[in-house]
């Protein structure tokens, strides 16, 4: 599935809208692989505008981000807000419930990210 990120960063007044693929179905098929992939790709999606020549893979540490489901339509979008800045997903066919839900689950499940390691975030 692709999808729009609309990532605005600190100290910009303006927007990037970056197109980001994720190798799993329709949204109302998710489970929690495929809503840590798009957690995962949107904070890249992010880190490619802030720094476009930063190695395409780098770790990713799902940790210290705020983030909020909210009905947008037929849909939902994902807002996003890390220290660098914010980003917006979706929207995504899904009922509000069930993705707000599933990225608890995951963001509990994720481990610590190890000392010294270089992330995104």
């Amino acid at each position: 599935m692709t999808f729009n990120v609309e990532i605005v960063l600190k100290g910009r007044d303006f927007a990037v809208t970056e197109a980001v693929s994720v190798a799993h179905g329709e949204p109302a098929t998710w489970n929690e692989a495929a809503v840590r992939e798009v957690l995962v790709e949107i904070l890249r999606a992010i880190d490619r505008v802030q720094n476009p020549a930063s190695a395409p893979n780098r770790r990713v540490a799902l940790r210290g981000f705020s983030w909020i489901v909210e009905q947008a339509g037929d849909g939902v979008v994902l807002a996003m807000e890390i220290p660098m800045g914010a980003a917006v997903a979706g929207p995504f066919a899904i009922p509000q419930p069930k993705l707000d839900a599933l990225i608890s689950r995951v963001l509990r499940a994720e481990p610590r990210p190890a000392a010294g390691l270089p992330t995104i975030h």
